[in-house]
């Protein structure tokens, strides 16, 4: 089994290479698991987050069925989705539209986000360093330096008037992307909620916002799906109250 994983290791590391999507530093490197990091200036410019994909396709999906793709074609293309989408929530961030639950009014709980702005171009400037593979994964370190209008950016959700909040969501890994894209929906929602539950005594009808990352994502799988935990800063563009019963 080890000499059969470490066979597996060499082989990502030929691949990345060949295939020119990692660049690996000379020095010795590992990987170190998911957590938060505090933040710091040079944190803030040049983030670096531990992203990782499943070696093989979850059964039903269509890759798990495919015989031309390469060994790593799978958990590499589920890297470069996820990676622009996590650096877009740091480096952007998401608005978001969320309807508490109200059972007087017949009203179920409901939320949707979208990019504030979308990386585009930048997308190309995203690095991926040190794939290993480990517990039937692939892992590495996504890297991203903000512009000089990226940091003011985030130093203007720093400030004073943004509050921050916390949240943890859930998705199935059955749904391969979106269960990770359904699983931050759910980690805003919950984040949403619990801090508007002790601001408003009255339930809105609706409040818009918008979300921006604030520390490293920590992304795992519990039961069978995946866990997201989440630090957001908040801006409360709006609450919509009902105007009548």
């Amino acid at each position: 089994m080890q000499k059969t994983t470490q066979r597996r290791a060499r082989a990502v590391t030929f691949f990345c290479l060949f295939a020119g999507i990692f660049f690996l530093p000379t020095s010795h490197v590992f990987f170190v698991p998911s957590r938060a990091f505090a933040q710091t200036p040079d944190d803030i410019v040049h983030i670096r987050i531990p992203l990782w994909a499943e070696l093989d396709a979850y059964p039903g999906f269509e890759a798990a069925n495919s015989t031309s793709d390469g060994m790593f074609d799978y958990s590499i293309g589920r890297l470069k989705q996820l990676a622009p989408f996590m650096i877009g929530g740091m480096v952007n961030g998401w608005n978001f539209s969320y309807t508490p639950s109200d059972k007087l009014r017949g009203v179920e709980e409901y939320i949707e986000f979208s990019a504030v702005q979308e990386l585009g171009e930048y997308e190309q400037a995203i690095t991926y360093v040190a794939p290993l593979v480990q517990d039937s994964r692939l892992t590495c370190w996504i890297e991203f330096t903000r512009t000089p209008h990226m940091v003011r950016n985030y130093q203007l959700w720093a400030s004073i008037t943004h509050e921050t909040i916390h949240g943890v969501g859930y998705g199935k890994i059955s749904d391969g992307f979106d269960g990770l894209t359904n699983a931050v929906k759910d980690a805003i929602r919950d984040a949403v909620r619990e801090h508007f539950r002790t601001k408003i005594k009255n339930k809105p009808k609706e409040i818009r916002g918008k979300v921006l990352i604030r520390r490293t994502p920590l992304i795992g799988i519990d039961a069978g799906r995946y866990k997201v935990q989440l630090d957001f800063f908040l801006e409360t563009d709006r609450i919509v109250p009902y105007t009548q019963f």
